[in-house]
């Protein structure tokens, strides 16, 4: 199996899991301007789980150090399963209200203000479990970005000021960071201390990713059910009689596409788990919620229109964001 053993060839891996993490939303946007979200989230999950499949089957199972997927497998401790299963179940649940709340306030706000506070929060988790680091550089780091939470909540109350200030967008990515903050810290906890020659009953990541797959796909029927009861995701009722079989293949393939991305961004991110540290990697992998910004403010433009105050809280909250990452990846220099 591949296995990363310097710093900044792992930071470069936990680069392209920001890039990943900040690319899949475009995916909901495309389809759910036709469809519910939650048909293209159920292609989202098969494409997740499909990329935890390949790479097992690639860059889990070649090369001479550790252990190959399938033998890692069948010696794996079932606890451990187990509880890589369960961080995917955590890990759905708030992501499943990331993308409500990515319908209700746009990614542009959705983003920052979820992921902000889970990248706080796997900030803390794992650094009581791994002290790597200088915690006094983490922690500012951590600040900054609940500094760029406030400004991007201030970003959508000015953008929504006219019309009313609708809450349920950030209550809901708020709800969706507390769960999300505590998945990574659950997965790698099931990780081998060594990759190169792991412990016998531990994980590799390829094992780990395929057991947190499963979470997710036994979880997603459950909660598709819940939060389409429960929390109004369509703006517009024109797509509420739209069924997952009356989707074209072009949007199946849009859902699939994005859990790919997703997928390849996990994969990176686990294999640079150990040598970056588990703090710096999670933390530096949020930067994910700066492309997406980009992409809802230049691509999306989902402020478009908006009141001089909200463009100043978009600057802030970027600025924010970018400085407190910085201060994360340094914080192991």
């Amino acid at each position: 199996m591949l296995v990363i053993k310097e710093y900044l060839p792992a930071v470069l891996a936990c680069l392209l899991a920001m890039l990943c993490w900040g690319s899949w939303s475009n995916a909901q946007k495309l389809v759910s301007r036709d469809a519910p979200v939650a048909h293209f989230y159920r292609d989202y999950i098969f494409g997740i789980a499909l990329m935890s499949l390949l790479l097992a089957f690639t860059v889990g199972s070649l090369g001479n150090e550790g252990r190959p997927f399938l033998d890692d497998l069948t010696q794996a401790n079932v606890s451990r399963l187990l509880l890589a299963l369960a961080a995917g179940v955590v890990f759905n649940t708030g992501n499943r209200l990331l993308v409500a709340g990515i319908q209700l306030a746009g990614i542009a706000i959705a983003m920052p203000v979820g992921t902000g506070l889970s990248l706080v929060l796997g900030l803390v988790v794992n650094y009581i479990a791994e002290p790597e680091g200088k915690v006094g550089l983490l922690a500012a780091g951590g600040a900054v970005v609940i500094l760029a939470m406030v400004f991007g909540g201030l970003a959508y109350k000015a953008k929504d000021d006219d019309q009313g200030f609708d809450r349920r967008g950030v209550v809901i990515v708020l709800l969706s960071g507390l769960l999300t903050g505590f998945f990574f810290r659950m997965i790698t906890s099931t990780l081998a201390p060594d990759l190169a020659q792991p412990a016998a009953g531990t994980l590799t990541p390829s094992t780990a990713f395929v057991a947190f797959s499963i979470g997710l796909l036994l979880s997603n029927p459950l909660l598709e059910g819940i939060v389409r009861r429960y929390i109004p995701e369509e703006k517009e009722d024109e797509t509420a009689d739209v069924n997952y079989t009356d989707l074209s293949t072009r949007q199946h393939l849009y859902g699939l596409a994005g859990g790919l991305i997703w997928g390849i961004g996990m994969g990176a991110l686990l294999l640079a788990s150990q040598p970056a540290g588990n703090a710096i990697s999670f933390g530096l992998s949020q930067g994910a919620t700066i492309v997406a910004v980009l992409y809802g403010l230049f691509v999306w433009k989902e402020f478009d229109g908006a009141p001089p105050a909200t463009n100043r809280w978009l600057w802030l909250m970027g600025g924010c964001y970018v400085a407190g990452i910085v201060l994360i990846v340094i914080a192991r220099l």
